[in-house]
């Protein structure tokens, strides 16, 4: 995607059936009160759904939300597809109730972050900022 100038976009998602949404909107929030573009997918969003809105917005980054026990499946499925689409660059991070046991098998997936509940949102803030573009060296 080459190097990209601007704010940093971030594609915030809820994939899956979980219909809980209050935390991925709070970080949404929090993110472009921080001067980000972010672009809220809404819930019950595919994989595929995610991968093309991030394509689309040429996004830097996405960030999922996953309350519903399905996060093994659903990042990979992301990490998967973004590599499908020569759009490896694009750094997956996330949240929601993943267990400890699960964090470390994610990351080797290719999921550059996990934040758990009580994480704040100047550590995803933080986080974010450090961490998306320097590949590209921005």
């Amino acid at each position: 995607m080459g190097v990209a100038a601007g704010p940093i976009r971030v594609v915030v998602a809820k994939p899956g059936l979980d219909g809980h949404d209050r935390g991925a909107k709070v970080i949404a929030r929090a993110l472009r009160d921080a001067g980000m573009e972010v672009i809220y997918t809404g819930l019950h969003q595919t994989p595929e759904q995610i991968v093309d809105t991030a394509i689309q917005e040429d996004a830097d980054a996405i960030g999922l939300s996953v309350l519903s026990g399905a996060h093994n499946t659903l990042f990979v499925a992301v990490i998967d597809l973004l590599k499908e689409h020569d759009a490896a660059d694009i750094k997956v991070f996330g949240g929601g109730i993943i267990p400890e046991t699960d964090i470390a098998g994610l990351k080797e997936k290719g999921v550059a972050e996990i934040f758990t509940p009580g994480a704040t949102m100047a550590s995803v803030v933080e986080w974010v900022r450090g961490n998306v573009r320097q590949a590209a060296g921005a």
